[in-house]
């Protein structure tokens, strides 16, 4: 692929026949304009997008875009990795906020009582991302992050809101915890990242599993195989926009419109029709986020 493609958008894919919703995705990352997002969307049968916050500023721009837009559903939180960044400083100013001083847990619970409040807002739909991130989070981090999990587990049932769960190389302590606190009525794995044997897990527990463009990657044999046995009335689609791009257009922004290519790659893991799949996964985003 020529380096300049990278930076073509991906052609429209054919309309999906029953309209769906994108169930997390990140619009004030994205390139153009929300408008241009959600109208580019609609054209091709995606006419709902769940809008996510990651942080203060992006949980009160996710809130204030649902309030303007009628087919922008908001979620609010601190992301696994923002808690630590609070706590303990970010002097390299890797996020948005750029170079941070460390403001300890009184710092924390100050956020907590924002995204509390937003969390409150009718048009926000759920509390999250939140959830654990070994990934990018050392060892230092881990109790800021579970401090915060737990805190956004127990805004999302005062307030009777989905909690959307970030879950990256963490799986036994995300089931873990979620244990322990008792889940709310809905929650959502966003980005679905575990095997065939987790997704019985979150199956019996009834937790949705939502999936993203990862699973059209070659390597992604794990996830389609979980979402082979992952129950239909489970199942949602995201694209996490920009990130996760579907194959073949692996490696370029990706955005809303994009959620029929991975859509019907999923249906063929799940031996339903594209149209069948696509009802089924309407009807559950709108049960998950109570639309």
């Amino acid at each position: 692929m020529a380096p300049q493609d990278k930076n073509t958008p991906p052609p429209l894919p054919e309309p999906l026949r029953v309209a769906v919703a994108d169930s997390h995705t990140h619009l004030d990352m994205q390139e153009g304009t929300v408008e241009e997002a959600l109208t580019k969307a609609a054209s091709v049968g995606v006419t709902t997008v769940v809008q996510v916050g990651c942080d203060l500023a992006g949980s009160r721009w996710a809130a204030e875009t649902a309030a303007a837009h009628d087919c922008v559903h908001a979620t609010v939180a601190l992301h696994p990795n923002e808690a630590p960044r609070i706590v303990l400083g970010d002097p390299d100013g890797w996020s948005r906020q750029g170079a941070r001083e460390p403001g300890g847990d009184s710092a924390l619970d100050a956020a907590l009582t924002e995204i509390d409040k937003l969390a409150a807002l009718p048009q926000v739909r759920g509390v999250g991302e939140t959830g654990l991130d070994y990934f990018r989070t050392g060892p230092e981090g881990m109790a800021a992050q579970e401090a915060s999990f737990r805190a956004h587990i127990e805004i999302a049932k005062r307030h009777g809101k989905a909690l959307v769960i970030h879950d990256r190389e963490a799986h036994d302590d995300v089931l873990r915890i979620l244990r322990e606190e008792g889940a709310p009525d809905r929650v959502v794995f966003h980005c679905y990242s575990g095997d065939a044997e987790m997704a019985k897990i979150c199956a019996a527990a009834g937790y949705f599993m939502s999936f993203a463009g990862n699973v059209t990657f070659k390597n992604a044999q794990p996830l389609r195989a979980a979402l082979a046995v992952a129950p239909p009335e489970l199942v949602l689609v995201e694209t996490d926009a920009p990130f996760l791009t579907p194959a073949p257009y692996r490696g370029r922004a990706n955005a809303p419109y994009l959620i029929p290519v991975t859509l019907r790659a999923m249906a063929e893991v799940t031996a339903l029709t594209e149209d069948a799949l696509a009802t089924a996964i309407a009807a559950n985003t709108a049960r998950a986020f109570g639309y």
